[in-house]
């Protein structure tokens, strides 16, 4: 009888360390599993990296100049005003030199307006346009009975684009129609 139980007793232990061994082997698989998987999940995020920086690096190029272009077009804007204003000031309108002046001066900003458009620089039309805050600042409204209401009608400022991005919004004169209060005091006029 001790014989059998030691046999019983061997047996179950066999039994035991072959369990063991399956166990074993599903915790190999288990770990193999969980291995594969943050493997890839690391090379997912790898890759979503490269992908941001190479976005990062796209814009960088497309853009990088983004600032210094808007400082540029302070110097456009204050030749456009130095052109204006000697153009019309009454001291000079006898000089005989003025026109030649005025000449080089257009030249000066035709050479700029094309160095702004070899660099994606592009002024915003936007005269008799529907306004859009997206592109224009609305600066002040003008009754207008002509045209459509939100029509611009006068552009105080030039607005640009820096290629798909805006650089510097159009600051403009909206249109609007005469209210009835205003017609209503036409009237009783």
């Amino acid at each position: 009888m001790d014989n059998l139980n030691d046999q019983d007793k061997e047996l179950d232990m066999e039994k035991k360390d072959e369990k063991k061994d399956i166990k074993k082997e599903e915790s190999i698989e288990d770990k193999l599993k969980n291995t594969e998987e943050k493997l890839l999940r690391s090379l997912a995020e790898l890759e979503n990296q490269r992908n941001r920086f190479e976005k990062e690096i796209k814009e960088a190029i497309d853009f990088g100049g983004f600032n210094f272009a808007r400082e540029n077009l302070s110097i456009l804007d204050n030749l456009q005003r130095a052109h204006f204003s000697i153009k019309n000031d009454p001291a000079f309108k006898n000089n005989k030199d003025l026109d030649k002046f005025l000449k080089n001066i257009e030249i000066i900003e035709k050479d700029l307006l094309s160095i702004f458009k070899k660099n994606k620089i592009e002024k915003i039309d936007a005269l008799n346009k529907k306004f859009d805050p997206n592109f224009h600042q609305a600066m002040m409204e003008i009754v207008d009975g002509k045209v459509e209401q939100g029509t611009i009608v006068q552009e105080i400022q030039p607005g640009y684009m820096f290629g798909e991005r805006l650089l510097r919004p159009s600051m403009v004169a909206v249109s609007k129609k005469t209210g009835e209060k205003d017609k209503e005091n036409k009237e009783k006029k």
